[in-house]
């Protein structure tokens, strides 16, 4: 449908995953898209078997100078940023007795304030170039809810939903629409991680924990990375023009909210 024919999207953290998939997903419909992440021979693969609509930069979330350099080399490639995609991320868990100040300081560090500094250096550059915007934050379903064993993470997840909605009151005046994406579940790498520290804490064979979770879904099953695109492509276009502010539950059912 070519719904984003024209536009040019930078997704952090996309050398793999969610961001990739997102990345093609908005490659067929018609963008541009810089893949930017920490692992640039990663990135610049995964934008070499995208095509030539796509390019790859090198970003830290963590470093606001190397933000700033991305931001600027994504300008000069394509001529100008109308979509964000703050998906860079990590993940951590223990019990709320054994959390360290280091994994404390890595999670928020890369989640809260990588996100708040890379939508500023975006949306500046819209400010300045007087031109609407789509900047989408990527949440979680455990930023709706605390859990015993995954205290940090869960309350970067609020804090990005909470940033989502400060942003998107604040950037609508100038027509940049911030809002946010919440996945459940989602199968993958990442979750291959995630359950292994499950089994380590919860003292649980490897894999028991990714199928008991995947049961529990009332869809019926974990989600993939490309039950997401729907929802990113949608909040990218003109479709979402008049959605402010709002976090979306992509989950199978999850979470109501």
């Amino acid at each position: 449908m070519n719904r984003l024919q024209g536009k040019t999207a930078l997704i952090t953290g996309a050398a793999r995953g969610i961001g990739a998939t997102i990345a093609k997903a908005y490659i067929d419909e018609g963008a541009n898209v810089a893949i930017a992440d920490i692992n640039l021979d990663a990135a610049t693969k995964t934008a070499h078997d995208l095509g030539s609509c796509a390019t790859a930069v090198y970003m830290d979330v963590c470093n606001k100078d190397s933000i700033d350099k991305a931001v600027q080399e994504v300008i000069k490639h394509f001529g100008g940023i109308d979509i964000l995609i703050n998906n860079a991320g990590v993940f951590d868990m223990a019990p709320i007795l054994e959390i360290s100040r280091e994994s404390y300081d890595r999670i928020f560090e890369i989640n809260v304030a990588g996100t708040l500094f890379t939508l500023q250096a975006v949306a500046q550059h819209m400010v300045n170039e007087k031109k609407p915007g789509k900047i989408i934050n990527m949440a979680s379903q455990a930023g709706r809810r605390g859990e015993a064993l995954v205290g940090v993470y869960c309350a970067t997840k609020a804090a990005v939903i909470s940033l989502t909605q400060s942003a998107g009151l604040d950037l609508i005046k100038y027509g940049i629409n911030v809002n946010a994406i919440a996945p459940g579940v989602v199968d993958g790498d990442h979750w291959d991680g995630v359950d292994a520290l499950f089994a380590k804490y919860e003292n649980r064979p490897i894999g028991e924990k990714k199928r008991l979770v995947g049961e529990a879904v009332p869809y019926g099953r974990m989600g993939t990375a490309e039950d997401l695109t729907g929802m990113a492509i949608f909040l990218a276009n003109a479709e979402s023009d008049y959605v402010v502010a709002q976090t979306f539950n992509v989950d199978g059912g999850n979470w109501m909210s």
